[in-house]
């Protein structure tokens, strides 16, 4: 049996001493035919076409753009 990294005593440390939040209520998301218009919508009609790198629907962009925004004004 292979070595274990660090002692077992201290697993579940971190997330012993988090804080508990509880659970939000949330919308529900659609299902369905409304979900697939959701994502069509998302994909190709909202899309924004630019130039450079085609960037994925994960991507920080939009954020990244607001603190270049932030940074630019003139004090």
């Amino acid at each position: 049996m292979g070595k274990v990294h660090g002692s077992l005593a201290r697993a579940g440390k971190v997330r012993g001493q988090t804080p508990k939040v509880a659970k939000q209520d949330k919308k529900k998301k659609p299902r369905g035919r409304a979900h697939k218009r959701m994502q069509y919508n998302r994909r190709f009609v909202t899309a924004v076409v630019g130039f450079g790198k085609k960037r994925g629907p994960n991507s920080s962009e939009k954020a990244r753009r607001e603190n270049c925004k932030e940074e630019e004004k003139p004090i």
